[in-house]
């Protein structure tokens, strides 16, 4: 069974996560939550002037996208405590926005019920929220952590 990823802010960090999950087995990417209509946001996955053109069809079908293997369903709720995430069964939300970096904020999705919040920023309450970069320090993250910070971009491009 795949492991089902939502994603909440569908900007530059939440496009590479979709690229990148489009290559991989066993994940699949089941919605995405941003405030920006679904067929603009198919427009900016597909064409992307630093990474070039997404490698695969890339579709609009009223609020659904598909692109290369995944399907997913697109939201538009500000309040990620609104969002289905129960109901789809996802396991991982990866929290891109830059608004909800603080336990509280990123907790929301759990309360929605997703399983698990990666935040793609540096944490606003560290002592809540571990940080976890790979190849530094992932021996330190524990089984039982809901949410977790992989830090920010700049620090996960310099690591190991």
């Amino acid at each position: 069974m795949a492991i089902k990823v939502a994603i909440n802010g569908f900007g530059r960090i939440g496009r590479l996560v979709t690229r990148a999950l489009n290559e991989v087995d066993g994940i699949e990417l089941v919605a995405i939550n941003d405030l920006v209509p679904a067929d603009n946001l198919a427009y900016l996955l597909k064409y992307d002037t630093m990474h070039g053109q997404f490698k695969g069809e890339v579709k609009v079908d009223g609020d659904t996208i598909t692109a290369g293997k995944n399907t997913f369903k697109c939201f538009a709720e500000r309040d990620p405590s609104k969002l289905p995430w129960g109901e789809l069964g996802v396991d991982f939300v990866v929290e891109s926005t830059g608004f909800f970096t603080d336990y509280d904020g990123a907790y929301n999705h759990i309360k929605a019920g997703a399983k698990r919040v990666i935040i793609s920023a540096p944490t606003k309450t560290p002592d809540q929220v571990p940080t976890i970069v790979m190849g530094v320090n992932e021996g330190s993250l524990k089984a039982d952590a809901k949410v977790v910070s992989n830090a920010s971009c700049t620090t996960n491009c310099l690591a190991p």
